[in-house]
């Protein structure tokens, strides 16, 4: 046998694909059979499913993981990082198991993990090329408005930070690290790309909205949940502009009321008394909260220096 033949070839890299289940039993198994020809294996977190969905996830060849109680949906893909990492996969993908995700898209968002261009993938509906086919109006201004808060945050200018088609290196894997149980961890888990440094990067894909996807209500409160801990974020971020233009508006607002207390001199005595104590005290909320938010914000420089000069941190 010829001596090159004996050298050891590179193996194929290990796709894993996951999704977090519950209650899926009418969509899972299409899902599951036609995700497994991109993937080598296929893991379905069953995160308290009431229904059948964990045994026709099974049947249809995907490694099944039960959760005996619903933790949400960040914890199911706490357990999923954790079980991707134990099966030493090169590259995990993220998709929904109601159908909701074209899995033809799988090679082209797994592309720049592959080759190397990015730790961190996102099918985006927001990118040319990208789309969702008759997205509801409210959940696409939703959508935006929960995108422009984190990217104030974050500065990573992702477009569509809400998609829960992704894509994962085993470097993001390794480094990704998230506390949040429920739907705001998509935001938190982006925070943290981005404060790690890992190379986060748009794919545009097409998402359907004409598969069962909860009530309207449920959507609803999902995107309230994941807008407070934006602003909650943002305001621990940058309390400046949270705390600061807000404080602005109501000092300019006081001033206004206070001015045109003292110049209109024909009101009555009581009246100009009730007009110009609500002008002071609405100026002085506006003056604590821009002073708050001036005091926040010098902290955090401070303690940002304080650890680039200790510790090399930034």
């Amino acid at each position: 046998m010829p001596e090159e033949d004996t050298l050891a070839r590179p193996t194929a890299p290990r796709i894993v694909a996951g999704m977090p289940m519950y209650n899926e039993e009418e969509t899972i198994g299409s899902v599951v059979t036609r995700t497994l020809r991109y993937v080598d294996e296929v893991i379905c977190i069953d995160d308290g499913s009431s229904d059948a969905s964990a045994r026709i996830a099974e049947a249809c060849g995907a490694t099944v993981i039960r959760h005996r109680v619903n933790r949400g949906y960040g914890g199911a893909l706490k357990t999923l990082f954790l079980e991707a990492t134990n099966l030493d996969a090169d590259a995990l993908v993220l998709l929904d198991s109601d159908g909701q995700h074209e899995t033809g898209d799988i090679p082209k968002l797994l592309k720049p993990i592959l080759d190397g261009e990015a730790d961190f993938a996102i099918g985006s509906r927001f990118v040319d090329g990208g789309g969702g086919t008759d997205m509801p109006a409210y959940r696409r201004l939703g959508i935006k408005v929960i995108t422009a808060a984190s990217n104030l945050s974050s500065e990573l200018g992702i477009k569509d930070t809400q998609s829960g088609f992704r894509a994962f290196s085993r470097t993001a894997l390794e480094r990704l690290r998230f506390d949040s149980e429920g739907m705001e961890l998509s935001l938190e888990m982006l925070e943290d790309a981005h404060e790690k440094q890992l190379r986060v990067l748009e794919v545009p894909t097409v998402i359907r909205y004409d598969v069962p996807k909860g009530s309207n209500f449920t959507a609803v409160s999902h995107g309230f949940t994941v807008m407070t801990w934006a602003l909650l974020s943002l305001s621990q971020k940058k309390p400046l502009l949270v705390l600061g233009l807000p404080g602005f508006g109501l000092l300019a607002t006081g001033a206004a009321m206070g001015t045109r207390t003292a110049q209109d001199l024909t009101l009555q005595l009581d009246s100009i008394i009730g007009s110009g104590f609500s002008a002071v005290w609405i100026g002085l909320l506006g003056l604590s909260l821009m002073a708050t938010g001036l005091v926040l914000q010098s902290a955090q420089r401070f303690l940002r220096l304080l650890l680039v000069k200790e510790f090399g941190l930034d």
